[in-house]
């Protein structure tokens, strides 16, 4: 989605809202609780991270206001939207994706203890088509980039 409305959707929000599910579940593997996917990988949890992360955002950007912080990768140029937009579709697709991988996740709890998705897509069908998109997502990239380095050059 970045690639395709790169003004839209912040590339880094995703990460970082991916990178924060999944804290959870690195935690759970470190000490062997089970579920793995327990609370973060709900739709209440990736609610949860979705609004933790544009706040830390916002937080951020504040305390850049009155602070040096390095902005790498541009950060403290990105729009509140961009950030949203970004942490939820980072938020949103984690657990779709998992949801579909993983026995443990219950992604509607605490509503349901069902996950409709588990294997509806088998799970080497699942990984080409996150490596397929990612290689779209590239390639839409590094054409811009050409096609802004023509703009330049002109």
């Amino acid at each position: 989605m970045h690639a395709a409305a790169p003004r839209r959707v912040s590339f880094i929000a995703f990460c970082a809202a991916n990178v924060l599910i999944d804290l959870e579940s690195a935690y759970n593997l470190w000490y062997g609780r089970y579920p793995v996917h327990a609370f973060l990988h709900t739709y209440v949890g990736a609610s949860c991270i979705f609004g933790a992360t544009v706040g830390l955002f916002l937080c951020l950007r504040w305390l850049a206001s009155r602070r040096r912080l390095p902005n790498l990768f541009g950060w403290q140029t990105l729009s509140a939207r961009q950030v949203a937009a970004g942490a939820a579709l980072g938020a949103y697709s984690h657990i779709v994706f998992d949801s579909v991988m993983h026995e443990d996740i219950r992604p509607l709890a605490p509503f349901s203890q069902a996950n409709a998705l588990l294997d509806t897509i088998p799970l080497g069908y699942l990984h080409l088509l996150c490596v397929a998109l990612g290689g779209v997502g590239l390639a839409v990239m590094g054409w811009r980039a050409v096609r802004a380095q023509r703009h330049r050059a002109d």
